[in-house]
Parts: structure tokens; sequence; C-alpha cells
């Protein structure tokens, strides 16, 4: 039989496979867990997709695969029927269906360009580009470094460049404002995104000093000048910085707590031992600058601290080290967080206190010191189903599982501390299934800040779900055992239903 005219000139990948059995079709979805199908009514309409899913199917070589599937001929439309698929009720006589794992996965309804369909196909759960957004059309979306350096040379307005990460919150949350500013001020200034997220652009993040995301940059004629540091910005703000740009001003320091007016004894590392010795009855609260719970203990502690002061039996003195300028005594005591209090008699330490935090506790207790209740085990210390992971086996380890819903937590936070017991309830009841985990991350752990960072962690708790280890989305449902567990049935009935639908088809 005579090709049609059109198949002359059309020049096929030889990475894109052509079917139209079925029992090819179910060896393909069997053996590759990340296909991508063309159905056509015709080969002359699938002319310009093929065109493009050429170029698709050599940039996703080894990690997706493009099939195509013309229900236009005798054999391949019983295929088509068999699949429930019927190309003809499409405008453009064409479909595109996705199938993951051997099963159905969703149908592709994203940008129909190279750059997305690749995207699409390196992580089908992943959210879409940002310049896949109508809304963003007026900014300009920079790929590579050849991209970057190019805009940079040729570019004579002045150019904000934001650098960021596609998973970061506070990027999300700015981008609306961004791209209507990048409108608003469209002709006179240019408003551009660079995702730097991938390892490949570390020459990019050192050069213009992206240590979190974003960060945004502003140029002149090629030349970074300033960062632009106002992530809360209003599309009226951005333009208002634009008109007379200049570098963020420092903030004036905090006076330390030392320098300022109190009757607390502020003790150092050279003089920390002497006034233990010369004190029988000492409270030492170790303390951080920037801790938001010290901040908060600090009024009851100089209260309570006065009152001591003029007592005529005091039972003790009140004193407080810096730990993050007095390491020495930090690292001596083993301080891991803030505040820790501490009491000692007669020059020896006796006590840790992690349950003082106002003045009438203080008080009370050093009037009758005694051993405080022992601490309740942390979290991780139970024997419980939940996973806890650490910044160096976080991502092999959801490797492993199909679905996972991560809790980012801190243990001081009230939130966490309610939600806890509901979560370790949800994990019991899914203990006999393997894929599925619940893990928790501790983020006052120093070892696991870059990464609840990078996972755009920004308060606690926050729950993530993955998909054998990809990020898919952000769990906002109820935070009872119920709400936690619902997710993870909805989950798996959703995979059951796959396999079942594609035991249907086969």
């Amino acid at each position: 039989a005579l090709l049609p005219v059109c198949m002359y000139s059309l020049k096929v990948s030889p990475l894109i496979e052509k079917i139209s059995d079925h029992k090819d079709f179910k060896k393909l979805l069997r053996t590759r867990n990340n296909v991508l199908v063309l159905y056509s009514k015709s080969a002359a309409a699938a002319e310009s997709s093929l065109r493009l899913l050429s170029s698709v199917a050599q940039e996703v070589k080894g990690r997706g695969t493009i099939s195509w599937i013309d229900c236009g001929d005798t054999e391949s439309r019983k295929l088509c029927k068999k699949m429930k698929v019927d190309p003809n009720s499409k405008e453009k006589g064409v479909e595109l269906l996705h199938y993951k794992d051997g099963a159905f996965h969703t149908e592709y309804n994203r940008a129909v360009t190279l750059k997305s369909m690749v995207a699409f196909l390196k992580d089908p759960e992943g959210a879409p580009l940002w310049e896949e957004d109508p809304e963003a059309k007026d900014v300009v979306h920079v790929d590579s470094e050849k991209e970057l350096r190019r805009l940079l040379k040729k570019e004579d307005k002045p150019l904000l460049m934001m650098f960021y990460a596609p998973w970061c919150g506070v990027c999300k949350r700015m981008m609306p404002s961004y791209q209507q500013a990048a409108t608003e001020l469209k002709g006179k200034y240019v408003l551009a995104g660079m995702n730097v997220y991938s390892a490949e652009f570390e020459r990019i993040k050192e050069e213009y000093g992206v240590r979190g995301y974003p960060t945004i940059c502003y140029f002149e004629k090629g030349k970074f000048l300033f960062h632009f540091e106002n992530y809360g910005a209003t599309a009226a703000d951005i333009a208002e910085w634009l008109k007379n740009p200049q570098a963020p001003q420092p903030q004036a320091p905090e006076t330390p707590w030392a320098d300022e007016e109190n009757v607390v004894y502020h003790l150092t590392d050279e003089d920390f031992d002497k006034f233990i010795k010369d004190h029988s009855s000492v409270l030492v609260m170790f303390h951080a600058p920037w801790c938001g719970h010290c901040k908060k203990m600090k009024p009851e502690y100089e209260k309570a601290a006065e009152f001591l002061h003029v007592a005529s039996d005091s039972p003790g003195v009140l004193a407080a080290v810096d730990a993050t300028v007095n390491k020495a005594l930090a690292e001596r005591y083993h301080i891991s967080g803030f505040p820790t209090l501490k009491y000692f008699k007669d020059g020896e330490e006796k006590y840790t206190l992690p349950h003082l935090r106002t003045k009438k506790k203080i008080i009370d207790w050093l009037q009758n010191p005694e051993a405080p209740p022992p601490p309740e085990p942390a979290w991780e210390e139970k024997q419980t189903s939940v996973i806890h992971l650490a910044g160096e086996d976080f991502r092999e380890s959801l490797k492993k599982k199909k679905h996972t819903l991560v809790m980012f937590y801190a243990p001081w936070c009230p939130h966490c501390k309610n939600a806890i017991p509901h979560f370790t309830t949800a994990a019991e009841v899914f203990k006999e299934d393997r894929k599925i985990a619940y893990a928790a991350v501790d983020c006052a752990k120093e070892q696991n800040h870059d990464l609840c960072k990078q996972e755009g962690v920004d308060g606690y708790p926050t729950f993530n779900y993955y998909n054998y280890g990809k990020f898919v989305e952000k769990y906002t449902g109820e935070r009872g055992e119920s709400g936690f567990t619902t997710f993870m049935r909805t989950l798996r009935e959703r995979d059951h239903e796959r396999v079942g639908k594609r035991k249907d088809e086969l």
C-alpha cells in the first residue's frame, strides 16, 4: 500500500515507537513506566505533533518513552477502540495521554511546547512551569546560562531578575505581583525569571550571591548593581523601587541584652566560673539573640531577677549567658536549644529546668529547689511506625515508598504537639503496607535546617506528600487521625482503580 503523501516528508524520530497491535502496547506499558502516547485520527493529523515529539523524545531519552498510535489505519483502530480513545472527537484530531507504572495516569493538558513537554516527562506529577501561566506572559523566562548572558548583553532597559526554585513557597507567593509588575512596566523595564535550583547553575548562584530563594537582582546595561529584598512586595512596591533602585538598607543592630538596663547578671566565658563559686544558688539562662522564645521569656526573667534583687532573704540570683558569643560555655554544658535553664548549687551544675518560664514559677522553684520531673522522651525515641528522617537520608528513604506523608515539625511547636499523636496513630494503621509511609523531620535540628528550607517549610507543622521521593503537593487537610488516614486511603484506592482499569483495558 502506498503511504499518504504527507508521510514522505514527515521525519519521525526512531525514538518514537509506532504501535498498532494490542499485545505490543501491553508489553510497552509493562516494560516502561513513563509513556506519553499520541493518538491521532490520521497520519496527516499527527504530522505537526510528531515533529515536536521527535525533539521531545531526544531530550527525554532514557527517562521517558513516546509512542504513536494512528487510529486511522485498520489494525490500530481496534487498539484505539479497546483503549476507549477517539481522537476524531478532538478539534485537531489528536489526543495525548500519559501512562505511568503500567496504568493510565492523566491526559496531557499543559502547553504544547518542547520545554513544557520535556519538563512534564521528567516529572509527570510536578507543577507546571511558571511560563505556562498566561498571566506570566510578560516575564522573560530564562532557561540557561547562555540565555542569561545574551539577555544581559543585549538589554538596554533596566532589568530585574528573579532567581527562584520551583518548590519555594516565598517565590510562589511573590510570582503574581512580579508578573503583574512585568505587564504594567513593559517597555520601560524588563522583569525576568530563572529557575536556578539545578546543580548546573552553581556558577550563576555564586556570581550573584544566591544563598536562598528567591534572590532578586537588579541590572543596568548588563551590570549587577543591587539585590531587591522586599519579598512581600506588591506590583506597586516593585514599580516604586525601580524608580529609585538602591541597595538594601542595613537594619539597625539590636542592643545586646547584656547592654540593656537590667538586674540580671550577664556572664561570659571569662567570669562564669568565679561567679558560680561566689554565689551558692544561681539560675542561668543560656540564650541566643535571634531566639523568639528567649525574647518572650526575657521580661518574666527580668521581673523575677528584680524581685530576688530586693528580697531580704533571696533564695538565689539570676544570670544569663549569650551562647552564640560564649561558645566555650555553650559547648561545656551541651547547649543545643534556647532558652536552656540550668541551676548551679555551691559551684556545681545540679539541674536542667525546661519548665520554668514565668516569674512565679522561677521564684517558687528557687524557694524549694528540687529535681524537675523527668523529661518526656522525644518523639523519635519512642517506638512508633513513623519513620524519622534526617537531611542525609531523606531523599533515598522516600524513593523506596510509593506514597509518603512527611511532617516537618519543631518539638517546641504547640500545633505540632497536638498533631503528633494523630499522625502516629495513622502511621500505625498503615504499618503493614510496604508502599505507604508516614515520616517526620525535626526542623529544629541544625543538620535538618537546609533540608527544611529546601522543601519549602515556612511554618510548623508543614505536611508534604511525596510519590517515590518526588514532591507532589502540600497536605492541607484535617490534622486529626481521620484526616491523615483518609488522605492515604484515597491514594491507595486510586492505585487499585488504576490497576483494575488497566486489567479491563488490556
